[in-house]
């Protein structure tokens, strides 16, 4: 088994979309852990409301490939995700493998890791503290390096929101609650 990064982001209907995104993961996959969700404007998109994002860890018993076509794709499909030639249009879900265990590939239309990474603080961030000690395959460079020179400023944490989704999964989603306001 592979430890494999998902990044995760939304901007239509972000709470829920993220939420349910997670919960399919969850359903699919062994979900070992979540980082903290950040709300950050969209890239080149100052019209467009904000994103959540947020990267999470699983454990994958599947390629890479299976994972991307497999399971992240239909998950998007379920939740309404329509796929334009507009890179930064808005979107219910984005989710994006971006490490697979040591393994560094560009083919198939998968690159890992994820380049992005480099340059991206709602992505390098997120995977720092989910994987502090992780060394990027074929970039040998730490993530805590790369995360430390990215600027933070326009990352606001969603503490109580990620408080929740992190109890959610450890009671695995479904299990009924006590008193909900």
């Amino acid at each position: 088994m592979a430890r494999a990064f998902i990044s995760i982001g939304s901007n239509i209907d972000p709470a829920e979309n993220v939420r349910a995104a997670i919960r399919s993961l969850a359903r699919q996959t062994r979900l070992i852990g979540i980082s903290m969700v950040y709300c950050t404007d969209a890239l080149d998109r100052p019209e467009q409301p904000p994103y959540y994002n947020c990267v999470v860890a699983i454990e994958a018993a599947v390629s890479p490939a299976e994972v991307k076509h497999g399971v992240l794709r239909p998950i998007e499909n379920s939740l309404g995700r329509k796929r334009t030639g507009d890179k930064y249009a808005a979107r219910t879900i984005d989710l994006d493998l971006i490490v697979y265990g040591d393994l560094a590939m560009d083919e198939d239309g998968i690159k890992l890791p994820d380049p992005e990474i480099l340059e991206r603080p709602f992505l390098a961030i997120p995977l720092f503290e989910l994987a502090p000690d992780l060394v990027l395959a074929g970039y040998n460079r730490r993530i805590e390096e790369i995360a430390a020179r990215l600027p933070q400023g326009g990352m606001k944490p969603l503490k109580d929101y990620s408080w929740l989704l992190r109890e959610e999964a450890s009671r695995g989603f479904g299990a009924k609650r006590g008193c909900q306001e």
